[in-house]
């Protein structure tokens, strides 16, 4: 029997004992899992503590913990370590974006990368379709890509403090797809991986797939904080972490190179994975004073980069590189055939005529010189502090107040005839009182209607 009554006791959620069945963990799992998916317990919402509930139950307080196991695991709650175990900020919906418009709508959500170089592609492609060799390209041969399509990425690459060999690259489809492909080659369900506590959020849903548990680490304007990194790793068996240090979508935020220093000295003790998705490298490489190195030459045992081509070249080639060590190059093969079989070589092979071309240099200096106006034309209508963020990044961090429904403020815009999103979308784990929005800069169809899409967003916001 209970020690206490609950009769008047106040609880955040009551699950209904009658509905309870043996094993009693995965049915108290399957009823919190029922609530939060049905809005009867909102994001942010604080569940009774594991003895309250078990007293309340009748139940062994192992069973309690099991149960909120099982939904910690899905990203349906989360626990901050003496203060309690919370629902999650996007346990109830998906939170991936994609291109998907709504008609005379304009697209300060989605971040595509200035399509106006297309044309430049386009030539390259027909050139492709006539070389001497084009039936190569069509097989099943060369899993991890045609070494001389390697050979073309690691000259790419090189610009950005990659040096590696061809046994240790692979060619995948897209940086989305490496993300996966790390994912499943190099950690299990349960797993722990931190992160920014505001990070991109197609690798929040990728780690909800996979069963693995995201750990939000504290930031300040340089990046995540080391020393909070190194009291996660203490408080709790964390295995990988997922870093962003070029360009972090969707704060902005470059990385200095002290900071990936700090930040590589705890993961080497931790002995963590680290995952350095560098997709803006092009945008920060020979650009930023402060870029000395990726976080990859410091941990290049530990660590999987990964360099997309579809923001610094093209998007609708799906191409990207994966750089590993010898430690999880097997691993890592094996995944990739596993989930893929092998990436098309006729895009690989495009995307390796406009390296070899000097093509891609042209497409990224006219992908800069967009940037630098679109972000100008951003800071007319929002200005920007010179000490926060990538000068030329391919979205902003607009901080709002007094807009917390963000759904609401979603639909409002979407009215408006713009669509935004709202950095409930980014949160890795636990809610802050803090609220931005993420605009994309790079994927109206004109300057001019990026200008409409700004007034409008500061008119609503005013």
């Amino acid at each position: 029997m209970p020690v206490n009554s609950f009769d008047n006791y106040p609880m955040s959620w009551k699950p209904d004992k009658n509905a309870l069945k043996r094993p009693f963990y995965k049915s108290l799992a399957s009823l919190l899992e029922q609530d939060i998916t049905n809005g009867f317990l909102a994001p942010g919402t604080k569940l009774p503590p594991q003895r309250e509930l078990a007293d309340f139950l009748d139940l062994n307080f192992t069973t309690i913990t099991r149960s909120y196991k099982m939904c910690e695991v899905k990203g349906l709650i989360y626990a901050v370590t003496g203060s309690g175990t919370f629902v999650a900020p996007n346990a109830t919906r998906s939170i991936t974006i994609s291109a998907d418009k709504t008609a005379n709508s304009i697209d300060l959500g989605f971040v595509a990368s200035f399509e106006q170089t297309n044309d430049i592609v386009s030539e390259t492609l027909q050139k492709t379709v006539n070389k001497s060799y084009l039936e190569q390209l069509l097989n099943y041969n060369d899993p991890t890509g045609i070494p001389h399509q390697k050979t073309a990425a690691l000259n790419w690459m090189e610009s950005f403090g990659i040096h590696a060999d061809q046994e240790h690259i692979a060619i995948v489809s897209g940086a989305q797809n490496a993300l996966a492909v790390a994912l499943a080659a190099l950690f299990e369900p349960g797993n722990r991986i931190a992160t920014d506590l505001y990070t991109y959020s197609n690798f929040i849903e990728l780690a909800k797939m996979f069963h693995i548990k995201l750990v939000p680490i504290h930031g300040d304007q340089f990046g995540m904080l080391p020393d909070e990194l190194e009291k996660q790793c203490c408080q709790t068996n964390i295995d990988g972490i997922f870093l962003m240090p070029s360009c972090n979508n969707p704060t902005t935020i470059m990385m200095s190179d002290i900071r990936k220093q700090e930040l590589a000295a705890v993961i080497r003790k931790h002995r963590l994975i680290l995952i350095e998705d560098d997709i803006h490298a092009f945008l920060t490489a020979g650009i930023i004073s402060d870029y000395r190195q990726p976080m990859f030459h410091l941990l290049p045992e530990q660590s999987v980069y990964i360099c997309g081509t579809s923001k610094s070249i093209c998007s609708g080639l799906r191409v990207a590189y994966m750089v590993y060590g010898e430690t999880l190059r097997e691993k890592i093969s094996q995944a990739i055939f596993n989930i893929n079989v092998k990436t098309s070589s006729f895009d690989a092979e495009v995307i390796t005529e406009l390296i070899l071309s000097g093509k891609a240099h042209e497409i990224v200096s006219h992908k800069k010189r967009l940037a630098q106006t679109a972000n100008d034309i951003y800071s007319e209508y929002f200005p920007l502090r010179k000490d926060v963020g990538h000068p030329l990044s391919l979205y902003r961090w607009l901080p709002i107040k007094g807009h917390n429904d963000a759904l609401q403020l979603e639909t409002d815009l979407k009215r408006r005839g713009i669509r935004v999103f709202h950095s409930n979308r980014f949160q890795s784990g636990q809610t802050t009182p803090d609220m931005y929005l993420r605009i994309a800069l790079s994927s109206t169809n004109s300057f001019d209607e990026l200008k409409i899409g700004l007034g409008i967003l500061k008119q609503y916001l005013n």
